[in-house]
């Protein structure tokens, strides 16, 4: 089997609307006779089973949580992008296409990059339409902010909770099609298998996670919509929750798997704080377009952070990049801040944290607008300090109380202490334009694959692509798969391909049930994320990355020799869904550190110490690694890697610089 991203012919800016006007369609009659899982529930999935039902497909719609309403989508705060250019700074489709590519470190499909920049004009539009309350102007007109990897402003948001409120929006018209019957929802269900018939998806096998009980579906096709895997690492900035299962068992029914190595580093969250911490929480982004990050310039300088002048504070990210400062991209962000902890200017107790400080806005930027708006015409610092302070609670009040309920430090009084930590995954289920995986009928939408992003996401972007995939593209390219298949009837799920699946899965589970160690599987999932954060994390060496494999294998080994399970499998059991999510990502982790053994390059969140400039900048290797590492899976932790040369027409290859 080879590699067919099935691009569309044409000019770049013509391909997604040359597509969408001579794509074979699916009439209406023909709809109401297929049928379409969807697994997932939050941005991308809620938007795709919305939509797909309104245009008349039978859907079902699964999701782990008690309610679509609790999909992780629900953490992001800072925005989402488009290329509206409401500032008239400059903004365009073009230029929000190639910030993507260039921020993903040129390791990004151009085609599906310039479909999405197309696209995010009508994802504004359509939340809007929907009620979404996006942040306004005073004069009406909806707000931008920066973001980065950008010098222009198109990153729309309400306050600090902009995932929040998209994902109410999905929700409404989601819950909308299954009030009017055409959409059937499966909360509380986990998807354990993929079925396959004649080598096309034709179904799945889901756990009613509150009876145990085994479930066979049957759909026309398949749509993942699972999230990422960051949670490989243990302490990431997803829900406990999200996991890679989903994919996991697509990717061991032929689905191939790319860049699994390429993670997301996120340079605004609040440091590790104790041995027994289960997650790490996020400050958006958004708060490094009005903060100011900065360290001491002297080692062990231990004053309080407002007592330390400005002479001697090293805002490093002003210093070390003019031309983009505070707002360059998350990766290259996460590394200057490691490299200043790792140089001893680290701050806080644990000194692995650096100083986000929002004062000299508090004052400078916001206090002396809002005292110019009123008429104060000598101002005392005092004064433009608490004038500013309404401004930036305005915007982003919910964050700052967020952060004093978890840190106990108020940081409208104090610099906020930030590190960087595990937050997105660009890799994911290798998809072709359509956004189908390499098995026929199964798709992958959202951050469950690998297309729009590169080695490194652009903040703001992670909305974007979900949205668009499930709202604008899906429709389409699914109609264009289904046209070929109306002749299909639903397939009864005696089917011995269910009933071969649904034994697969009962043999997982009487396994895990089975082992009646002595370990937890909270203790090996955090013995994992320790190999996995210290040798596949930030940095990445061929030494290091070598011992975490055979590392992982061992401790694979322990865990199916060890590990203990408690209650039954016929029964709610939290336990049990852990262990097979963990189970998953012991296999996961190997295949990551395999990927990134394997690209002897750095590149976006990939960052190889061997592979750096004289600065301490990600080098590339354009000549051997401009490609997707998609990686199949032969049989039992064997992986087979194949290529997809991706191809720059429209951009000029360079080495990425902010300076």
């Amino acid at each position: 089997m080879t590699l067919d991203s099935k691009i569309p012919a044409g000019e770049l800016k013509d391909k997604w609307t040359q597509y969408r006007s001579s794509v074979a369609l699916v009439n209406p009659a023909n709809k109401r006779n297929m049928e379409i899982i969807v697994v997932g529930t939050g941005l991308a999935g809620a938007s795709a089973a919305a939509t797909l039902a309104e245009l008349g497909y039978k859907v079902k719609a699964f999701c782990f949580q008690d309610s679509p309403r609790r999909a992780h989508s629900i953490a992001a705060q800072g925005g989402i992008n488009a290329a509206k250019n409401y500032q008239n700074d400059g903004d365009s489709v073009y230029r929000l296409f190639y910030d993507t590519i260039k921020g993903g470190d040129y390791r990004a499909r151009e085609a599906n990059v310039h479909r999405l920049a197309e696209v995010s004009t009508a994802i504004i539009d359509q939340c809007v339409a929907q009620g979404v309350p996006f942040a306004r102007e005073y004069g009406g007109t909806l707000s931008n902010r920066s973001f980065g990897g950008t010098q222009v402003q198109r990153t729309f948001y309400a306050a600090g909770q902009t995932g929040q409120q998209l994902l109410l929006g999905a929700y409404s018209a989601l819950e909308r099609q299954v009030g009017l019957g055409n959409v059937k929802m499966y909360s509380r269900h986990e998807m354990l298998e993929v079925v396959k018939i004649d080598g096309k998806a034709r179904g799945i096998i889901a756990r009613d996670l509150v009876s145990g009980k085994l479930e066979r579906h049957f759909g026309h096709a398949v749509l993942l919509c699972t999230g990422g895997y960051g949670n490989v690492f243990y302490l990431s900035t997803n829900a406990m929750g999200s996991n890679v299962t989903a994919a996991w068992k697509a990717h061991k029914a032929g689905a191939w798997f790319g860049n699994p190595c390429f993670t997301q580093i996120h340079p605004t969250c609040i440091p590790v704080s104790g041995h027994y911490q289960s997650k790490l929480t996020l400050m958006s982004e958004s708060l490094r377009n009005d903060g100011r990050i900065w360290v001491p310039k002297n080692k062990d300088d231990n004053r309080h952070p407002n007592d330390i002048p400005e002479e001697d504070r090293d805002y490093y990210l002003e210093r070390r990049y003019p031309a983009f400062g505070n707002l360059v991209p998350r990766d290259v962000a996460s590394r200057a801040a490691k490299e200043r902890c790792d140089a001893g200017y680290g701050v806080g107790p644990s000194k692995m944290a650096v100083y986000l400080d929002f004062r000299f806005n508090l004052m400078n930027k916001y206090g002396r607008a809002e005292a110019s708006k009123l008429g104060i015409e000598n101002p005392d610092d005092e004064t433009l300090i608490r004038l500013g302070k309404e401004v930036v609670k305005e915007k982003y009040g919910n964050l700052f109380d967020m952060y004093k309920q978890i840190t106990d430090e108020d940081p409208y009084e104090v610099p906020m202490r930030i590190y960087p930590a595990v937050h997105y995954t660009m890799g994911g289920l290798w998809v072709d334009y359509d956004l189908m995986t390499t098995v026929p009928g199964l798709y992958a939408l959202g951050e469950a694959n690998f297309s729009d992003h590169g080695a490194n996401r652009l903040g703001a972007s992670a909305l974007m692509q979900g949205l668009a995939d499930g709202y604008f593209v899906i429709p389409y390219t699914l109609g264009a798969y289904l046209s070929k298949d109306i002749s299909t009837k639903s397939i009864p799920t005696d089917h011995e391909a269910f009933a071969e699946a649904e034994a697969r899965c009962q043999s997982q589970l009487d396994k895990l049930m089975s082992v009646q160690g002595k370990q937890t599987v909270e203790s090996f999932h955090r013995r994992l994320g320790l190999i996995m954060w210290n040798k596949c994390g930030m940095a990445r060496n061929e030494q290091g990355l070598k011992e975490a494999i055979e590392e992982i294998r061992a401790l694979r080994e322990e865990f199916w020799r060890d590990v203990r399970v408690p209650g039954s499998r016929n029964e709610f059991n939290p336990e049990l869904e852990k262990a097979g999510r963990v189970a998953d990502f012991l296999e996961l982790g190997e295949l990551m550190c395999m990927d990134a053994l394997n690209r002897n390059e750095s590149c976006g969140g990939h960052f190889r110490e061997e592979f750096q400039t004289e600065e301490g900048e990600a080098l590339r290797d354009d000549e051997k690694y401009m490609y997707v590492a998609a990686w199949e899976m032969k049989d039992s932790n064997n992986w087979e890697l194949h290529k997809e040369e991706l191809k720059y027409e429209n951009i000029k290859i360079a080495q990425r610089s902010y300076k």
